[in-house]
């Protein structure tokens, strides 16, 4: 064997390491680089418990972008919808309506708003990219219009914020749906004939459509259930602070693509899916996290997580050309 096969083998091989281990290895970096410089802030049950509490909404929203991007598409309008779900549940709970229906009408408005989407862009063949923007342009009209650009905060009772603000045995009631959510949709999208057809169209939708899979359809769904699931959290968001701002849930946009891109370097290369997605929200928290904790400016947040979703789509590159 030549020097030159041995050094192709080699470089083969970090590639391989690089693409399957390497943002494992960066997560567990971050988590150690957090504990040696606050100990006793970061380092703790106590602050392990609240992240995942503080993860709860990103990784939501996440498992709905998740499902989108397994049939190619994107849903950009998921911060407005988180928003408009916020803004709807916490005008309920201020008329006196039951928390149960507070928080079922926004996932109801959620699953629609996401049907049209789906119809529009498998009916008239147009881009989601640009379709989903465009939805989520009039949900953020609407959700103002609603709000009159204004917080909502007035008369919330204590029975809408019990869902965010309680635990149960020290665990967050938050945290506990979130595994919940995380659970059922692993299984749907890996035991389920939805989600096999969801990842069937995803990897070669001619083929799909050839063996008698509904595109249209499937498409359709993927695009409700991530309505539905972004429209949850941002009710879950209202419930957690007790009320509900406008823009309240645009802030998940970037972090809830970012966490699907990080989790498609984790496992199941190059693919979406849902333990990857927990693991990429999981990173996104603990930076977030430790990043308050030694005090370094929010802005620096988003310059982190925009290098973050670059250098994940790098090693998802590597990773397909290894």
């Amino acid at each position: 064997m030549n020097i030159a096969t041995q050094n192709g083998k080699k470089l083969q091989l970090n590639k391989n390491m690089l693409s399957s281990y390497g943002t494992i290895v960066a997560g567990l970096g971050i988590i150690f680089a957090f504990s040696i410089m606050s100990p006793n802030s970061f380092a703790t049950i106590d602050n392990m418990i609240g992240i995942t509490r503080q993860i709860a909404f990103l990784v939501i929203i996440a498992v709905g972008a998740t499902l989108v991007m397994s049939v190619k598409e994107f849903d950009l309008s998921i911060g407005a919808m988180a928003s408009l779900g916020g803004v709807v549940s916490a005008k309920l709970a201020a008329a006196g309506v039951p928390v149960i229906i507070c928080l079922i009408v926004p996932i109801m408005i959620g699953f629609i708003i996401g049907v049209i989407n789906g119809a529009i862009i498998t009916k008239f063949n147009v881009i989601s990219f640009v379709t989903t923007l465009a939805m989520g342009t009039i949900l953020g009209g609407v959700t103002f219009w609603l709000t009159g650009g204004s917080t909502v905060f007035e008369n919330i009772p204590e029975s809408f914020k019990y869902v965010g603000q309680t635990n149960l045995a020290m665990i967050p009631l938050l945290s506990i749906i979130m595994i919940f959510i995380v659970v059922i949709f692993w299984y749907i999208m890996s035991q389920m004939s939805l989600g096999r057809r969801f990842y069937a169209i995803g990897g070669n939708e001619r083929a799909s459509q050839v063996s008698g899979i509904n595109i249209k359809y499937y498409k359709t769904i993927s695009f409700a259930l991530c309505g539905m699931l972004a429209a949850f959290t941002g009710a879950l968001l209202a419930s957690r602070l007790g009320s509900a701002h406008p823009t309240g849930g645009d802030g998940f946009f970037l972090n809830a693509y970012a966490a699907v891109f990080l989790g498609m370097t984790v496992v199941r290369s190059g693919i979406p899916n849902i333990i990857g997605t927990l693991y990429g929200a999981a990173i996104l928290g603990v930076l977030a996290n430790g990043l308050t904790i030694i005090e370094v400016p929010s802005y620096m947040q988003d310059i982190i997580t925009g290098a973050i979703i670059i250098i994940a789509l790098i090693v998802q590159k590597l990773g397909r050309d290894s």
